[in-house]
């Protein structure tokens, strides 16, 4: 599921860099959403990601409007390329988050970035 996700219908993703207690449920991951990272779990369209010690399982937390959905994803074979250098949120861009989802780094030195032509006239 989180592989398919429609990225274009969530106005954003965000990521907890560090490491996160995945012991947490919904209630445990909204308390660090709202008190470590001063933010509103309760926006709509909005996912949080986490990831715990291993690396290869991450969880997710959305509000529906209605309740929140948890989401949870164990990797068979690999790690997910967690960024664990500060215990801060940082907004993903949906290309970082589908090279997320395929076992690569959000923070790609070689990616062909896109180009803005000046206009002729």
């Amino acid at each position: 599921m989180l592989n398919d996700l429609n990225t274009e219908k969530l106005s954003r993703v965000y990521i907890a860099c560090g490491y996160t207690d995945l012991r947490y449920g919904i209630d445990g991951l909204a308390n660090v959403i709202e008190s470590e990272f001063q933010m509103n779990p309760f926006e709509k369209n909005i996912l949080f990601l986490f990831c715990g010690r291993k690396c290869d399982r991450i969880k997710g937390l959305f509000w529906e409007g209605d309740g929140f959905l948890l989401l949870y994803k164990r990797i068979e074979q690999g790690k997910f390329q967690w960024p664990r250098t500060t215990d801060e949120v940082m907004q993903m861009t949906p290309q970082q988050f589908r090279w997320l989802m395929e076992g690569l780094s959000i923070f790609q030195s070689k990616a062909v970035s896109e180009v803005h032509p000046k206009t002729i006239g």
